[in-house]
């Protein structure tokens, strides 16, 4: 009963802490996004892109929604977008694809993504992953309980926000030591992985790419682990962050 209760007074929490947000919300008001999905179905990219979708017009964004890679060739429409939401696992990018989206957010595009749908993409692509920041390695247990810690309690995408738990995927990941993270995750280490008990990996972040805004985070395996009031939450800031990247750049 106890445990229930806690539960509902996170929710609640969490809750009023997206009500206190919703003056960032217009970042998304007028913003054309483009939302790529597919590559491998184990982590739902259809799913995921018909949960946010909802929220995202909303908020008053101008969707594009395209279930192939060759939206990166479309100069015109590349040009044209303010963020890029991205949920593809695995695969790999053409000369010309590569060069689409690397260049749209260096010219200031904002890109946002989430687990292996942005982290586990494109493993051939080494400059998609230099502007990512990361790159997914291996998920020790596969589906294994872990908390999340809030390292900056300061930054809007994180603020207001405190420890909470998973039972999903909990990626380990070689990571650009220039990102700014804002939550972390400690591994334990138990199973077949014993030497990596203690190691504090990186869960959240952002980073700069050229002019262009990047928000990454390795929560969400499936559809339903947005379930976690948090996880949303910080997915949506994140993009909301990330939505702001052209009006923003050189500021």
């Amino acid at each position: 009963m106890k445990k229930l209760f806690l539960s509902l007074l996170t929710i609640v929490a969490v809750a009023c802490l997206a009500c206190q947000a919703a003056t960032q919300e217009s970042a998304l008001r007028g913003k054309k996004v483009l939302f790529v999905y597919g590559g491998w179905d184990g982590h739902q990219p259809k799913e995921c892109m018909e949960l946010l979708k909802p929220w995202l017009e909303s908020q008053g964004a101008v969707l594009e929604l395209r279930d192939n890679l060759d939206a990166y060739t479309d100069k015109e429409l590349m040009a044209s977008v303010d963020l890029i939401i991205q949920t593809w696992t695995m695969g790999s990018l053409t000369g010309e694809q590569e060069k689409g989206i690397t260049e749209a957010v260096r010219n200031g595009a904002g890109l946002a993504g989430w687990h292996g749908g942005l982290g586990d993409s494109f493993r051939n692509n080494t400059e998609y992953q230099f502007m990512v920041g990361g790159q997914w390695v291996a998920h020790p247990g596969g589906q294994v309980d872990y908390d999340v810690n809030i390292k900056d309690k300061k930054d809007p995408v994180t603020k207001g926000l405190k420890t909470f738990h998973m039972k999903s995927e909990q990626y380990y990941m070689h990571v650009d030591p220039s990102v700014k993270v804002l939550a972390t995750t400690t591994f334990s280490g138990a199973g077949d992985t014993p030497w990596i008990k203690g190691v504090v990996m990186p869960v959240v972040w952002k980073k700069q790419y050229g002019r262009g805004r990047v928000f990454y985070s390795s929560l969400c395996h499936s559809a339903s682990d947005f379930a976690v009031p948090e996880a949303m939450e910080i997915m949506k800031r994140g993009i909301l962050w990330a939505a702001q990247s052209k009006e923003q750049a050189g500021k």
